[in-house]
């Protein structure tokens, strides 16, 4: 879903890393990893489920329940099948708006408003399941809506580019793309090395898994050589709210 950001929304998305709204301390603890997949299309169950399945590993999936059943950006999006076979099987839920709308776009009562009604929708469809992390749809945020988020959820992820390392802001969690696009810029391997020697918390995103992957995600040897390299490293593979339990 396109957005077009006026010259104030760009303003207020780069100052927003600079206010803590939540600050904890990450590096005292052993190095952790999570994987997590944005909106999500199918692929990202039947193919990216299968991956971790296979290596024992367990991700978030950050859900806009106005999606189900949808096309978005050219791929197929889960169905209300998908959504409890993935959290039968472990993975965690987490939320991402109901209606996939930016926090610089939407006003604040109809930010939140989303928000609830995905809370609800996702309790309806998985025996009251209560969602406890957060996404912003497109990395989206400002100062406000950080503060305002860190009151209803344990953390956020954004997709500031980054890996959380001392001081951090669990309302504004730095992450790296697990995407087609961006893989080629980053050493998979290097990375987790560090996040391991530091202690540090390194939190992926992407959207779909597949051999012909969009821009957005990435094949299955890409999410198989990353899990593989962080296990490889000494770092625990954990969802965002079970390695976010570990440091807070």
């Amino acid at each position: 879903m396109a957005r077009v950001l006026t010259l104030l929304d760009q303003v207020r998305l780069r100052i927003a890393p600079l206010s803590r709204a939540a600050p904890i301390a990450v590096g005292s603890q052993r190095g952790m990893m999570s994987l997590s997949f944005d909106d999500f299309p199918i692929s990202a169950w039947t193919e990216g489920g299968r991956v971790m399945a296979d290596h024992g590993v367990h991700a978030t999936y950050y859900v806009s329940g106005s999606l189900c059943g949808q096309v978005h950006d050219d791929m197929r999006q889960f169905e209300v099948a998908h959504l409890q076979a993935v959290a039968e099987a472990g993975h965690e839920i987490g939320c991402h708006t109901f209606d996939h709308i930016s926090a610089l776009k939407a006003r604040a009562a109809e930010f939140h408003a989303s928000i609830d009604r995905n809370a609800h929708w996702v309790a309806e469809r998985l025996d009251g399941y209560a969602m406890e992390t957060f996404a912003y749809p497109f990395g989206d945020w400002s100062i406000g809506t950080k503060r305002s988020v860190a009151k209803r959820f344990k953390c956020a992820r954004g997709v500031l580019r980054g890996v959380n390392n001392g001081k951090v802001d669990r309302a504004g969690l730095v992450s790296i793309g697990l995407e087609s696009k961006s893989l080629a810029t980053f050493d998979m391997e290097a990375v987790a090395v560090k996040a391991a020697a530091q202690g540090a918390w390194l939190v992926l995103y992407g959207h779909d898994v597949g051999d012909r992957s969009s821009p957005y995600g990435c094949s299955p040897k890409q999410l198989e050589r990353m899990i593989l390299a962080a296990k490889a490293a000494g770092l625990d593979i954990l969802p965002v709210k079970d390695a976010l339990a570990r440091i807070h």
